[in-house]
């Protein structure tokens, strides 16, 4: 799933220049929020422009479309945190370990410093995670994360409205 707003990053609408990257496996329960998520967004009038992308994992291929944004939000299910809690995070831009420049998927930390290495532009990197209740096979997600998800797309909502007041 790819959808593009008002024409992607370089639409008019309030989400003009933000690209929301929601990512996991969708056949995993609670693995496939981002998923889940992306969807949800794709209806919501307060980021029209934003372009959101559902993919099943981080590649190096999506440094390039880091680099057309000024704001990337990075949407994940995580297994370090409370299930249906909610978990913010701004990434710094760092050199990226040589070991991942060579697979065919990179964790979050790792594209933003591929798409920097590569093009010399670092645009604002949050990951917005959840923490998962299961990760089991199925394709519906758990109760506890299914309840928690309005405050998981406030919080993107809020990052990316906030982005785009003037500084």
């Amino acid at each position: 799933m790819t959808t593009g707003g008002s024409g992607g990053p370089g639409g008019v609408g309030p989400g003009a220049g933000v690209l929301i990257i929601g990512y996991g496996n969708t056949l995993r329960s609670d693995d496939g929020l981002g998923w889940h998520v992306v969807a949800r967004l794709a209806d919501d009038p307060r980021i029209s422009g934003a372009e959101l992308v559902a993919r099943h994992q981080l590649s190096p291929e999506l440094a390039v479309d880091v680099v057309r944004a000024t704001l990337v939000i990075l949407i994940d299910a995580a297994v370090d945190v409370e299930p249906g809690v909610v978990a913010v995070r701004q990434l710094a831009v760092g050199p990226a370990p040589d070991a991942t420049l060579m697979s065919h998927h990179v964790d979050p930390a790792s594209l933003v410093a591929l798409a920097a290495e590569l093009y010399s532009a670092a645009p604002a990197v949050y990951l917005v995670s959840m923490g998962a209740a299961s990760l089991e096979v199925g394709d519906q997600l758990t109760p506890e994360v299914e309840r928690a998800i309005p405050e998981l797309l406030e919080a993107v909502i809020g990052i990316a409205l906030q982005h785009q007041r003037p500084r």
